[in-house]
Formats: C-alpha cells, structure tokens, sequence
C-alpha cells in the first residue's frame, strides 16, 4: 500500500529524525557502562568490528526495505514473504517492551530537572538525620548523590521480593514524560585498555547488542521512517552518515563520562584517606602533619606493632583506600548518566545553571528516542485499515501512551529499579539478534539479493558494492548466528542469573539470585517477541492451507 504523500520535506529532515532517535540515551549512559565493563578501550576493538559488519550494513538494509516497501514493519516483511509477518510482529513487541520502560529515564531525568532549581542542589551534601546530630547514616557509608539516587529518587526496596508501593512523585514525573511524548506524536502527525577482554564472548555480545540498540536495528523504528522517504532518497548514503554520527557521539560520550568518573574516583579516594588520617591522629594524639598519605601505610603498620589493643578496637573504622577499587567500581546502567554526572555538576560554579542544561538535554535526548520507539508500535498499527477506519489516529497513539504509562508504573515501585534492569538486560537482547538475523536472511535469500540489487539501483540510481553484498549475504549472518551461539553457551555456563541489590546497611550494591518468579518472567520476555517468528509462519502456512482445501472443496 503506497502512503498517501511523504512525511518527511526534505532527506535532511529524515537523516535529523534518524539521528534524533539513534544518538539518545544509550549513548550517555549505556555505551560508557559497557566500556567500563569489559575493558574500557580494548571494548572499543569489538565496537568498531560489528559497526562494519552488523552496524552500518543492517541500517543501509532496513532504510532500504522501508523506503522500497513503504510499509511499517509489519507489512513491508509481509510483501516480502506472508511467511514473514511475524518478523515484523517480533519488531513491534520489542518496541512495546522497550517503551513500556524506557521512558521511566525520561521521568528520572524529569524529578532531577525539577530538582536543579534549588540552591543548594539536594544532591550536593547529605541530608542531617532525624535528630539533626549528623548525616543520615546511610548516606555517610556512601555517597551525597548515590544516597539521592538511591534513596531520594527511587527509595530503592533490598531485594527484588520487597515489592513496596508505588512512588507517587515517581508516577506523576512518568505521566508527565507519557504527555510529552504524546503531545510530540500529535505535532508529528501534522509534519514530523584490558585486551584480554576481546577473547570474553560477553564482550562482543554487548558490542553487538550495543550497535543494535543504539542504531535501533531490529525495532522496525527504521523501517517506519524510511517508509515515509522520496523512493529516490538516497538511503546509503544516510545509513553512513547515522552510524558514523552515532558512534562518534558515543566515544565522545565515553570519554567526558570516563573523565568524570575519573574525577569521581579521585576526590572518593582522597576524602577516604583524609578520614583515615584524622581518625589515626585523633586516637593516637599524633602531630598535624605526622601522617600523610604517603607515608599512611608505614604509619598503620607502627601503630599495629606498638599500639596493639588501641589499634584493633579502631580498626574497624579504618576504611582500605584504593584508588583502583574506585576505579573498577562500576556504577550501572542508568545510574551511570545520573550518579556520576550529578557528582561533576555539584562541584561547578553556578551548579544549579550545569544540571539544568544537563537534564534538560538528557530528556531531549530520551524524547528523541521515545518518538522512535512508538513510531515502531504506531506505524503497524495505522497502516491497517481496519483499525484506522475505526479510529482516529490520535486515539490510536493515545491508547498506545495509556497503556504503556499504565504498566510503567510497575517501574515507579521501591522494587522497581529492579525490574527496569531485567527488561532492560532480557527483553530484548535475544530478540534483536533473531530478527536481525531472520530479516538478513529473508532479504537475501527469500527476497533475492538481485532483485534486492535493482530495486536499490531504480530507488538511489546505483547498485550496492561489494561491501554491502558481502556483509549482507555471508558476514552479517555468520557473525549473528556466532554471537546467538555465545548467548546461549553463556546463559547455559553461568547457571542462576543474579542482579545487582542496593544494601543501605553497607551503602553499596550486593549480587542477589533472581527469585523463581522473576525468571520465569525473563523467559516469557523473550518467548513474547522470539515466538512471534514461527508462530507468524505457521498461521500463514495453515491459512494458506485451508483456503487451498476450501478452493478444491468447491472445484
């Protein structure tokens, strides 16, 4: 079905929308945690790789099919084989999945934007306790902002079991980032350094996953802007142009977070030897100046031989400082764009100015992101004319922001962080490397990559080179089927999947199994989107079967 006039006035349009989608969140937050995961820049070799051979060529592959197709995921698999109709299906479950939670970022980003007009920032120091004879307790055996993260913003429950309420100030910042984006929907539709690592399947797994989700293959978010292009529009050259925008804005990224996080690590290092040093010469009645933190290890260790029995009673209070432990201290995920950058901001001049502008670009960037997402869901939905002729598509993408505000707010919980984490690590890992995979195949195989050859030379006035065919047809898959085989090596390897708890006793995060419940919900996440694909073509092979035995019924 041909749509009705472009969306979009000019290419230029359509490469901003691409890149307003692509460079979002992840790249603040999700690349630089993955970086520090596995090896910091030897994190970038695997990176780098599955640009060339996944990233770009799957993009190229995507704006393409949907500005031949000029169809929605669904529909555009669906002309290609009616075999295929689950593939488009998969794309808009991992979308819903993806929406159901990530706007839960853009509310966080929103509760710190309120929060930075306030002098001085909440986040600054620790909040005096209930006596008003210090700090809170939990808050000095950590950090000013991991408290306000952790307690302040999520009051985060110990353990996944400990469900707790909803956070109601949690839930008007989520309705609120709902509104945004379905207000933004509604002007839309008027005119819208460790190389050992490399030998870690973890690491390309991740590198994989991180091109996908940062590139936003696998969506079907692609496909249903492309769907909307001039068919003459020039979509190689606009796969080039994103991937290298975004993975540049990545690194980039990485590097000012890497940066922070350095400054981070220092000033905690620094502060723990200072304390260190002022409890041993408060106990001792040593010198000012006596013991420095060169010299803090000599001094420990005289102390322990002359001054047994004092030294065992003070030593519990005596923190092992270390530099590198801070260093390896990764903070996770989201709390990654939101610790670590609230901590550089609280030490700048004018601080409150800083976290305006910072949160304010990090709700762009998610916003950016969320149109994207729902773009995937919505353009499915209204290229079906039996939907469409029943409702308006405001109502349409009012009923798709309802339902997902609705189930979000399972993720405004005290338990809900936790949540975010499995949906974010499972609902989609797996799922984007089959519909990837399958989509790689259909196109090539199914599709034909000569006829896909002399559509892309009647739409661009050109044929792919030998890049494009050889990363399409052989590379592409193979390196897919490769990392689908790690995956699963890997789960069935690391037996019990854990996940990281907040302990407010000890101030840090502690590994906890997942309950039974929690992973049978992670495996129906991934039997939701991974089954829609033969599940699809079974429905279509026994449609097609029946409908041939009601013809010769009636011969």
């Amino acid at each position: 079905m041909e749509k009705s006039r472009p969306l979009w006035d000019n290419p230029l349009q359509f490469v901003f929308a691409c890149i307003s989608y692509a460079v979002g969140l992840g790249n603040v937050w999700r690349f630089p945690y993955l970086c520090q995961m596995y090896g910091g820049g030897g994190f970038l070799i695997p990176y780098l790789i599955m640009l060339i051979a996944e990233g770009m060529p799957l993009l190229y592959l995507e704006l393409a099919v949907g500005q031949r197709m000029r169809q929605g995921s669904i529909g555009a698999w669906k002309i290609i084989s009616p075999y295929l109709c689950g593939v488009g299906v998969a794309s808009v479950v991992v979308s819903f999945f993806l929406s159901m939670y990530y706007n839960v970022i853009n509310a966080w980003a929103f509760w710190y934007l309120f929060h930075s007009f306030q002098d001085p920032l909440p986040w600054a120091t620790c909040p005096l306790n209930s006596n008003r004879t210090g700090y809170e307790e939990e808050c000095e055996k950590t950090s000013s902002t991991q408290y306000f993260w952790y307690r302040q913003t999520l009051n985060i429950s110990p353990a996944l079991e400990a469900s707790g309420s909803v956070q109601w100030e949690q839930a008007l910042c989520l309705t609120l980032a709902w509104l945004v984006v379905y207000l933004c929907i509604l002007r839309g539709t008027e005119s819208t350094g460790k190389l050992e690592q490399l030998s870690n399947p973890k690491a390309w797994i991740s590198a994989a996953t991180q091109i996908f989700f940062s590139l936003g293959l696998g969506f079907g978010s692609l496909i249903a802007f492309a769907s909307y292009n001039e068919s003459s529009t020039n979509c190689e050259r606009h796969a080039v142009i994103v991937s290298l925008i975004n993975s540049t804005t990545s690194i980039f990224a990485s590097i000012v977070t890497f940066s922070i996080y350095g400054f981070k690590a220092t000033f905690n290092y620094e502060t723990c030897l200072s304390k260190v040093i002022l409890l041993l010469m408060d106990a001792f009645d040593l010198e000012e100046g006596s013991v420095t933190a060169d010299n803090l290890s000599q001094m420990k260790a005289f102390l322990m031989a002359t001054h047994p029995q004092q030294y065992a009673q003070l030593a519990p209070q005596l923190k092992n400082c270390s530099l590198e432990a801070e260093l390896d201290t990764a903070v996770q995920g989201t709390g990654l764009a939101f610790i670590v950058y609230s901590e550089a901001i609280k030490n700048m001049e004018v601080p409150q100015l800083y976290s305006v502008l910072y949160f304010f670009m990090l709700l762009m960037l998610g916003i950016g992101s969320m149109l994207g997402n729902t773009a995937a869901i919505l353009t499915p939905l209204t290229d079906s004319k039996f939907i469409t002729s029943r409702f308006p598509k405001e109502v349409i993408s009012g009923a798709v922001c309802l339902i997902n505000c609705v189930i979000g707010l399972i993720f405004t919980m005290e338990a809900g962080n936790y949540w975010f984490d499995i949906f974010n690590d499972y609902a989609a890992t797996l799922s984007l490397l089959l519909i990837v995979l399958v989509e790689t195949i259909a196109v090539c195989y199914i599709y034909g990559i000569r006829r896909f050859e002399k559509d892309l030379h009647t739409m661009i006035g050109r044929k792919p080179n030998w890049y494009w065919k050889i990363m399409w047809a052989f590379a592409s898959p193979l390196l897919i089927i490769s990392l689908f085989i790690f995956y699963l090596t890997d789960y069935i390897l690391t037996g019990t999947l854990q996940y990281q708890a907040w302990d407010a006793t000890q101030g840090q995060l502690v590994t906890k199994d997942y309950p039974g419940y929690a992973l049978a919900v992670i495996g129906l996440l991934v039997a939701a989107s991974t089954m829609c694909i033969p599940l699809g073509a079974l429905v279509t092979f026994i449609r097609k079967r029946l409908k041939r035995e009601r013809v010769s019924t009636v011969a």
